[in-house]
């Protein structure tokens, strides 16, 4: 059986915290994001709870009439708790060591693993809204080509087509 999801990364928001919001432009953003799905075969909506990923996927459920169901598999990964001024290169390094675990932190495999878990469970035409981190290391896990020079270009928002069938899967981004 063939089923078609769409990984999508939440549109513009004010910071990083669980309860951030969208911007004004984010919101913009959250609606053009309703008129591109809207052409697209969506069906069920499923967000990461933070703020911004509901934000992002609530113009689209007004315009299809579908409820958004919150999964908590979909927050963004958390890299460490501790304050890492050289973040970004942490960030790299994990892409590269699915293993790397930082203090207080998810290794990109088990981050990766969880997001496998939500997707492996979604119906055809699901559009599952969640965040760079955990969409980029999803992305790798489905195409290995995929790393981190492909995670700096993600835009806010973006969307991936991803097409599973007979246990193979293959990725596109049709986000313009």
């Amino acid at each position: 059986m063939k089923k078609t999801i769409y990984l999508i990364r939440h549109c513009q928001a004010t910071g990083q915290a669980p309860d951030a919001e969208l911007t004004e432009a984010g919101r913009q953003q959250a609606h053009i994001l309703a008129d591109f799905l809207g052409n697209q075969r969506v069906a069920h909506l499923v967000a990461s709870p933070f703020t911004r990923a509901i934000q992002s996927i609530e113009p689209v459920a007004d315009r299809l009439g579908l409820p958004i169901e919150v999964d908590d598999r979909l927050a963004e990964r958390v890299l460490s708790t501790q304050d890492l001024p050289d973040w970004m290169e942490k960030l790299e390094e994990s892409f590269g060591d699915e293993e790397l675990k930082l203090a207080g932190g998810e290794s990109g495999k088990e981050a990766a693993d969880r997001a496998m878990e939500v997707m492996s469970e979604m119906k055809d035409g699901t559009a599952a809204v969640t965040h760079g981190n955990l969409l980029g290391l999803l992305l790798k896990k489905i195409d290995s080509g995929y790393g981190f020079s492909e995670w700096q270009k993600l835009t806010n928002p973006d969307v991936y087509k991803v097409e599973v069938e007979n246990g193979h899967s293959s990725v596109a981004r049709i986000w313009k």
